[in-house]
């Protein structure tokens, strides 16, 4: 019996606070958030005229533990924020801060050459 393989992607993406984006980086499914975080971090670090300004970065908790944050801290000289879900809801939950991002991801989708329909 084989397994079939499909090729999945994963899509990393930096926008501003009104959603337009900054940087899309887009690895194979098996690359982790930390180490794409990085790869698509210093591309926004490497244009200088977009981010002038930029000195804090909301990431949601796929992106959350010490050595990311160090690196982003030494490399980037910005200050990242975990946007965590409250512990007593459940289900859904419309976060302020992640709602930007999650809003870009649907206007691309409605793009029918971005969508991939396996």
């Amino acid at each position: 019996m084989q397994a079939r393989k499909f090729a999945w992607r994963k899509r990393f993406l930096t926008v501003d606070t009104l959603g337009l984006v900054l940087r899309v980086f887009v690895t194979a499914a098996s690359v982790g958030e930390r180490s794409g975080g990085q790869q698509v971090l210093k591309r926004v670090k490497q244009s200088p005229n977009q981010v002038s300004r930029l000195t804090t970065i909301w990431v949601d908790s796929g992106f959350d533990g010490q050595p990311f944050m160090q690196w982003v801290m030494n490399f980037c000289r910005w200050i990242v924020q975990v946007v965590l879900r409250p512990e007593q809801t459940k289900g859904f939950t419309v976060l302020k801060k992640r709602w930007v991002v999650e809003r870009t991801f649907g206007w691309l989708m409605g793009c029918r050459r971005l969508v991939n329909r396996r």
